[in-house]
């Protein structure tokens, strides 16, 4: 089921056009979510800016990780921070640690495909 009104960070964000992150920001915006994103680089995709550090975000239901795990314990406090509804854990960065961590917080923990999930209607 589609949560179009549910705003989404993608970390890792990149303004590279074959990078994963890149074009999850493209679908989730042809799918009318609203978007946020955190990358190394500030830049835009379309109409999503690509923000460095650890900005503020409210309201964010869905985090989808396009970080390695062994990049992401600096972000553990940040992510969990924002009290997700959920963290997507896309092909490449699963992480038993943060994982443990969100159950425990009560965050929904998705292993899978942020571009597959949307194509398929499971988003």
């Amino acid at each position: 089921m589609c949560n179009s009104h549910k705003r989404t960070l993608v970390i890792g964000g990149s303004m590279k056009p074959e990078r994963y992150s890149n074009k999850a920001i493209w679908l989730l915006r042809e799918y009318d979510h609203p978007v946020v994103s955190v990358g190394l680089r500030d830049g835009n995709v379309g109409d999503v800016t690509i923000n460095t550090g650890k900005p503020g975000f409210e309201d964010i239901n869905t985090v989808t990780m396009y970080v390695g795990p062994k990049r992401q314990p600096a972000m553990y406090d940040y992510i969990l921070g924002l009290k997700p509804e959920r963290i997507i854990f896309n092909p490449g960065t699963e992480n038993i640690e943060l994982e443990d961590m969100a159950v425990r917080q009560g965050i929904e923990v998705v292993n899978h495909c942020t571009l597959i999930m949307l194509n398929e209607g499971l988003f």
